[in-house]
């Protein structure tokens, strides 16, 4: 939704939206053509953090990604350091790491079965402390561990991972003919998307599989609480916004084809109505009779089979 503010401005001088469109070319299609998505608050970190000034995204007119304005982003070396796991309130340790995402690796494993992972060489681009990896660890034959956090990196190699601080430096060192490549929400903090995919590329076998996750722009709060939602879900820590269709055409620019998408939901309906009653997310605990696992399944599954759900997740071959 655009801002009151901005609307009135726009009333009193129609020509004042010149002075506020996007002038870059799209850095996944070339275009030079933007429309305006949404101006308002941006969250800064976790919920009820905000960016000091409203701020900008827009969707291009011809590849349908959304991009928030530049001078809204973090720099990629903001990822170097501490800074990005303490903007999200999150522990900077790998040990913490572990606390808060160790959890969270069964619902990737089931969005990524039935891939055979025995006896493949693979690598985990952006992988923070490495819990993915340690998850299928005992099935590859061999990992690499790409994370641009300098603080995690001891505790990955001490796990026996080869770690490289980006796909460039793990490139010049060798890294190549990779079964699988793994990337979860990598691609929305990127500066070039299409280059990003481009060099992950570069790495695997020429039959080899990239799997790649990011948030869906289409997710069901999008549409149902448009104001309250998308202060919550434009981020000063993302800059793109992908939907199935842009994602999609954001791979093919890269050289993969894509073997399928799959749209996934992660909350059960409570959070949905917390939403939709308190104006802020509701996690994972359940509302008084809203606590029977089969309800929460059927809204997921139907959220999924409308595309309406909170992530994408594709597997991508190289084009030949």
């Amino acid at each position: 939704m655009i801002s009151k503010d901005l609307t009135l401005m726009l009333e009193r001088d129609p020509m004042a939206g010149l002075a506020v469109s996007y002038r870059n070319h799209c850095e996944i299609c070339g275009n030079n053509s933007w429309e305006l998505a949404y101006n308002g608050l941006i969250r800064q970190g976790k919920f009820g953090q905000y960016h000091p000034k409203p701020q900008n995204v827009w969707r291009c007119k011809k590849c349908g990604v959304e991009r928030l304005d530049e001078n809204a982003c973090q720099k990629e070396e903001f990822y170097e350091g501490e800074k990005y796991r303490k903007l999200l309130s999150e522990p900077t340790t790998a040990e913490g790491f572990f606390r808060e995402h160790d959890s969270l690796q069964l619902g990737r494993m089931n969005c990524i079965w039935p891939t055979l992972l025995r006896g493949q060489r693979v690598v985990d681009i952006g992988c923070a402390a490495g819990s993915f990896l340690d998850h299928i660890k005992g099935l590859t034959a061999d990992a690499y561990a790409i994370e641009p956090c300098l603080s995690y990196h001891d505790s990955l190699r001490s796990r026996g991972y080869n770690v490289f601080n980006s796909i460039a430096e793990a490139i010049s060192g060798g890294v190549a003919n990779l079964d699988i490549g793994f990337s979860f929400s990598v691609i929305e903090h990127v500066a070039d998307p299409v280059a990003f995919l481009s060099d992950i590329k570069k790495m695997l076998k020429d039959d080899g599989l990239l799997i790649l996750s990011t948030p869906n722009r289409n997710d069901i709060l999008m549409h149902t609480l448009e104001d309250d939602y998308r202060s919550f879900f434009y981020r000063s820590v993302h800059r793109w916004y992908f939907d199935d269709e842009s994602i999609t055409f954001c791979a093919i620019q890269a050289g993969f084809k894509v073997i399928e998408t799959r749209c996934v939901h992660r909350f059960g309906i409570s959070n949905f109505l917390k939403w939709l009653r308190d104006r802020k997310p509701g996690g994972h605990l359940n509302l008084p009779f809203f606590d029977r696992p089969e309800i929460s399944l059927f809204w997921r599954h139907y959220l999924e089979s409308q595309s309406v759900g909170d992530y994408l997740y594709q597997f991508l071959k190289p084009q030949k």
